[in-house]
């Protein structure tokens, strides 16, 4: 008798140089499983959360803003979370401006879905959004096309340099005023995919993660490749900030974070509506 050929589970995630770390174990198959086999699709997040409504993935990356949009077809994965403890999005711009200056701007921001954006609406209610890519949001501040924008990624890294002003960072100001780590990202899965494949899923991410962190020097040779250029120093230092001990475990803190932050969307009329979050392990 023959065993069933192992299932294959479309994994979508962003080709940032966090993800690309997170994901080594998976991509290089270092980690495998006799249940289930990975089909790796890459895409930016504001993209892949537009997917998740539509439940197009097995396995995707979305920002935590997006998942009351898609609870109804998705479970949350206990690891594989980006979690800034103390740090996170920034509001930029090409002059010194104080916090309270942004009110009424034009702010380029990397999607409406994502919770850069979320968070930035809590911070500051009134603001006109200028959704643009998030690589092209620096451009835009830079020609004065928007008075301030919004970066996520590596550009947390390297605004400074490039000649701007933090305006604020809205991790720190999540931990100040809530005293939680602001959580950006995380991984879902497929709710009609069952609690066996669910499981192995949750398993091979967990291992995927633990590897590269156990094996940093080789993976973070790998998300080299998605660092858009980061040189090596930032973009370890990028990795280390996103890829912690919250990315291989939410525990409990995550999860109440989570929670917390969409319950202030929802008080805020941000979000349409209330949802209990639910993590699988």
């Amino acid at each position: 008798m023959t065993s069933a050929a192992p299932r294959e589970i479309t994994s979508a995630h962003s080709p940032d140089s966090d993800d690309a770390f997170m994901f080594y174990g998976l991509a290089t198959k270092k980690v495998r499983s006799t249940k289930v086999v990975f089909k790796h699709v890459l895409s930016d997040i504001e993209t892949l959360n537009r997917k998740a409504m539509e439940g197009h993935y097995d396995l995707s990356a979305i920002s935590y803003h997006a998942y009351p949009y898609v609870a109804d077809k998705y479970v949350l994965m206990a690891s594989g979370s980006s979690i800034g403890d103390g740090y996170g999005p920034m509001i930029i711009a090409a002059r010194p401006m104080e916090p309270d200056e942004i009110k009424g701007k034009r702010i380029a921001v990397p999607g409406t879905l994502t919770t850069a954006y979320l968070t930035c609406r809590l911070f500051q209610p009134d603001f006109e959004p200028v959704v643009t890519p998030f690589d092209k949001i620096t451009d835009a501040v830079r020609e004065r096309s928007v008075d301030a924008g919004l970066v996520i990624h590596e550009g947390q890294l390297t605004f400074d340099r490039e000649g701007f002003h933090r305006i604020v960072d809205l991790g720190r100001w999540f931990k100040a005023t809530y005293k939680l780590p602001l959580p950006l990202g995380g991984n879902v899965l497929l709710r009609s995919l069952g609690t066996e494949i669910q499981s192995e899923c949750c398993r091979m991410m967990r291992d995927s993660i633990q590897y590269a962190l156990d094996n940093h020097d080789e993976a973070l040779e790998y998300a080299l490749q998605f660092a858009r250029d980061l040189e090596r120093r930032l973009a370890d230092k990028f990795v280390g900030m996103y890829v912690n001990h919250y990315t291989v475990d939410a525990g409990t803190i995550v999860p109440q974070a989570v929670q917390k932050l969409l319950d202030l969307g929802a008080d805020a009329g941000l979000i349409p509506r209330r949802v209990q979050v639910e993590f699988v392990r």
